[in-house]
């Protein structure tokens, strides 16, 4: 598939998404978001993917926002599908994907681009980045689950000071409040990725995709994360992999995981 916004590489298992709009700072319009649905949507479909680095093109911007030029014309009803639509195709369809996902922040992740970055697995942070949700600058609030995933991440306080006052942090604020689990510098940013995604990729894939539904759904409202847990933990039981890492770790040797 051709796209006009994104760059797809791939390097061994590893899927590379980069938002490809460097003189727009990546800022996220319409046409990219549908790029980003269909290349997330091909990349957990395709077998020969098993995780995927998601990053902004150039030094300067992770993604840097929304594309503000496209919300001037929308009501009530076209802003509530606005954001509708992205929870459903884009960020949602991200946060519970099969396949580990890690952003890799290499700048500015401002309002949809820091929403972008939370609704993947893992993030990670070059020390130069600075993140936040300024929405209320423009007399709006986070539409594509800020509000939801930074509480999750930073707490309710932290959340609300960083959404009230519209404020931006560095990297390493991020690590402190737990919002990014590691800093480095912009030349180890990828690398780093890298080390993180190859270690999980020894990983049975079938266990991985089960632990993701678990730990998702203990932040689901309506759902109890504990059945979950025991529901998935038995189905393990009944995999190819199961066996394997059994065997391997009773014949002392390295497991060989096929993802059935």
């Amino acid at each position: 598939m051709e796209f006009q916004n994104l760059k797809i590489t791939d390097k061994g298992r590893i899927r590379y998404i980069t938002i490809n709009r460097e003189a727009k700072l990546n800022a996220l319009n319409k046409a990219t978001l549908t790029e980003l649905h269909n290349a997330f949507s091909d990349a957990f479909a395709d077998p020969e993917t098993g995780g995927i680095i998601i990053t902004g093109a150039g030094p300067k911007a992770f993604v840097a926002g929304a594309d503000i030029s496209e919300f001037a014309g929308l009501d009530v009803a076209g802003g509530t599908a606005l954001s509708r639509t992205g929870h459903t195709e884009v960020f949602n369809l991200i946060a519970n994907g099969g396949k580990p996902v890690i952003a890799a922040i290499n700048g500015f992740a401002l309002g949809g681009g820091l929403e972008l970055a939370m609704a993947c697995h893992i993030r990670i942070a070059a020390e130069n980045a600075k993140m936040g949700l300024p929405e209320v600058t423009l007399g709006l609030v986070p539409g594509y689950g800020g509000t939801q995933r930074l509480t999750q991440l930073v707490g309710k306080g932290k959340a609300l000071e960083m959404i009230l006052t519209a404020d931006m942090i560095t990297a390493a604020d991020a690590l402190q409040y737990g919002l990014v689990t590691h800093v480095v510098t912009a030349d180890e940013l990828l690398p780093k990725a890298e080390e993180i995604l190859n270690k999980i990729l020894t990983r049975a894939p079938l266990a991985l995709a089960a632990a993701i539904r678990c730990v998702n759904d203990a932040d689901t409202y309506g759902i109890n994360g504990y059945e979950t847990e025991i529901t998935e933990f038995g189905k393990c039981f009944g995999t190819k992999d199961f066996k394997e890492g059994v065997a391997a770790f009773l014949e002392k040797r390295k497991a060989d995981f096929k993802g059935e």
